[in-house]
């Protein structure tokens, strides 16, 4: 996930706790021997300000801001935010524990993701990036200005150490830098990073989105003289170098954030008109419902709003009617995450694909649009929705084709004979149709109606499925989908939990059914391995939600993590869209490409808002701020 998505996320909780989720970012390879770049090779390779995956970046090396900024936004104001759940670690990069929100603000990376452009980066803590035609390795050259919020300088050793950390303290990111060797100081200020394979185009860009720690920091003592751990849990607040702060913990309770007056970074082109805000502070509740009905109740200052319920019908109040709080639909120009019911391919009843394709049979999308979520929604039928990414509605030809055929033996013979479509109910008629079909699926599969109830013919069993979530806005939408079922003669049940045991079931895939977001860039690479690689199937924390171990699919995503060129890009994942549409690893649910946001009047914002989020962290203001005495910039 990118930082600008992340940000956009810590909103309003876990996705999978959404309605709609909020939308603000393997195999083995044989090692392979990287030679160390010689003084004149490396000094003759471009030095780039930005990096982009899909095309050339729209600001030249000598842009002043952004143009989705006002680069004359006021400075201050407090802003109160929901946060989801409790946090029990400051730790920015450990994945265990419940991470404090807006942790991110603290660290930065050696770039930073635009949140106007697709896979795109400009320089931050890093003024230019370097690379060879092979890509076997990047050059970063750290910015001289750049500080650690207690005056020390941002070092080579630092980006070293950073590495290290984040590979060993979360697996995902283990598996996401799985192809960097080691990193280097080679010069001064500068940092290389070596990979073991060549051809990856998506390298250097995903080491410039490295958390970056300081050493000094993690390798000392705490006030209580005890050594810092970072693959611990802590609440001591981090030293970090970015524009804010940890300003005041209350654990369980809340966490404030200010604005670092002499940041080092705030007259950057990259940070000219963001980051407006003197204090963001986050108020922790345990349910979306009593954390709306505070945001009404003038407690909270801004709002995303995940149900389309609420949006048609609890906008009614007072502050609403006369004002005080303005709503809006911010159309975003970028792909839908699939968002879905995950079927964990871990458990046994779910290993047979005509028993997934039952599962899809009998959800009826368009009874629920139109019933309960007003008809706001469009069903998903890509991992790559809404994107150039998603695999085309027609047969597969050309690379694509070709691509598919070194695995044609081992993937579902519809790949190349049908093109994939969900299921329609667009009246009863239908529905019963598609029920009827599940049945013959669930028979074929070896799964029969016994005294009211669906059972193995082998083992006996009985088909139960229990449905994990963390927010109850999904008990209305599962329970009619109970009811289809209970008509197949599956046993169906809703398990309600907080967001602490969530993260903990969810770490140990400890679940049957969930509902899974899985959001995708316009250039995806190798997060692909940490989705659907056989590799992380069984590596707590993962986000193989699914379970899938094929080496057919672990061959397709080599396949777009060493493409050579942006067409080899697409037609790769075209090709994997494909193969996992036709495995049915899910029941897909649906999106907007809308974000519904709700907000106090004072908030300003630019007349251009970014198009992959509406920027509110970064580019708002408030506007009170402009009447009372100004903070340094």
């Amino acid at each position: 996930m990118t930082f600008a998505v992340a940000l956009t996320a810590l909103l309003i909780g876990p996705a999978a706790a959404q309605e709609s989720a909020p939308q603000d970012g393997a195999a083995q390879k044989p090692a392979a021997q990287v030679a160390k770049p010689a003084p004149s090779e490396a000094s003759a390779q471009t030095k780039h300000h930005a990096l982009s995956l899909v095309g050339e970046p729209k600001y030249p090396a000598d842009f002043t801001h952004f143009d989705f900024v006002n680069p004359d936004a006021p400075k201050g104001g407090l802003v109160r935010l929901p946060s989801i759940g409790g946090f029990d670690s400051l730790n920015p990069v450990l994945y265990r524990g419940e991470q404090a929100p807006g942790i991110g603000f603290v660290n930065e990376s050696l770039f930073v993701d635009s949140i106007d452009e697709p896979s795109t980066s400009y320089g931050l803590i890093a003024e230019w990036a370097s690379y060879p035609d092979d890509y076997s390795s990047v050059t970063f050259k750290l910015r001289d200005e750049a500080r650690w919020h207690d005056g020390e300088p941002i070092t080579p050793e630092d980006v070293i150490y950073s590495l290290k950390v984040n590979k060993e303290a979360n697996p995902r990111m283990g598996l996401y830098y799985k192809n960097v060797t080691r990193a280097e100081k080679t010069g001064d200020n500068e940092v290389t990073f070596y990979f073991d394979s060549k051809g990856n185009r998506e390298l250097p860009m995903i080491m410039g989105q490295l958390t970056i720690l300081p050493k000094h920091f993690w390798t000392g003592t705490d006030e209580k003289g005890e050594k810092r751990d970072p693959m611990k849990t802590t609440m001591e607040p981090p030293l970090g170098s970015g524009p804010y702060r940890v300003k005041s913990v209350s654990p369980g309770r809340s966490i404030s954030y200010e604005r670092v007056d002499d940041y080092w970074g705030k007259d950057l082109p990259v940070n000219k008109g963001t980051w407006n805000f003197d204090e963001m502070r986050f108020d922790s509740y345990r349910d979306i419902t009593v954390a709306f009905e505070s945001f009404k109740a003038g407690n909270l200052d801004y709002w995303n709003e995940s149900s389309s319920k609420n949006w048609a019908m609890a906008y009614d109040f007072p502050a609403v009617e006369n004002g005080e709080i303005k709503r809006e639909e911010v159309r975003l120009e970028r792909g839908m995450p699939m968002q879905a019911f995950v079927l964990n391919q871990r458990r046994s009843k779910f290993q047979d694909r005509r028993v997934r394709q039952a599962l899809n049979l009998a959800f009826d999308f368009e009874w629920t649009n139109k019933n309960l979520f007003f008809g706001q929604y469009e069903r998903v039928d890509s991992y790559f929705q809404n994107s150039e990414l998603a695999s085309p509605k027609a047969l597969p030809e050309g690379r694509e084709l070709e691509i598919l055929e070194t695995v044609r033996d081992e993937v579902p013979e519809e790949v190349f004979t049908t093109v994939h479509q969900n299921p329609t109910n667009n009246d009863q008629t239908e529905m019963r149709k598609n029920l009827r079909q599940a049945v013959m699926l669930l028979r074929e599969a070896g799964w029969q109606v016994k005294d009211g109830a669906l059972v193995n013919t082998k083992t006996g069993e009985q088909m139960n499925i229990e449905f994990l979530i963390v927010s109850p806005l999904f008990e209305r939408i599962i329970q009619p989908y109970l009811r289809n079922l209970n008509r197949l003669g599956i046993k169906g049940s809703i398990r309600l939990v907080d967001s602490a045991q969530y993260t903990r079931r969810l770490n140990n895939f400890d679940y049957d059914v969930i509902v899974g977001n899985f959001g995708q860039s316009e250039s995806p690479g190798n997060e692909q391995r940490d989705y659907w690689g056989s590799e992380a199937a069984e590596r707590d924390g993962s986000m193989n939600l699914i379970g899938i171990k094929d080496p057919a699919i672990d061959k397709l995503i080599d396949y777009i993590i060493f493409a050579k060129d942006r067409e080899e890009l697409v037609a790769a994942t075209h090709a994997l869209d494909r193969v996992l549409l036709w495995h049915d690893f899910v029941v897909p649910q649906w999106f907007s490409p809308y974000q519904r946001i709700a907000y106090r009047s004072h908030y300003g914002r630019p007349e251009k808002l970014p198009g992959l989020t509406p920027g509110f962290f970064q580019v708002w203001w408030d506007e009170k701020a402009s009447a009372e005495p100004q903070a340094s910039n």
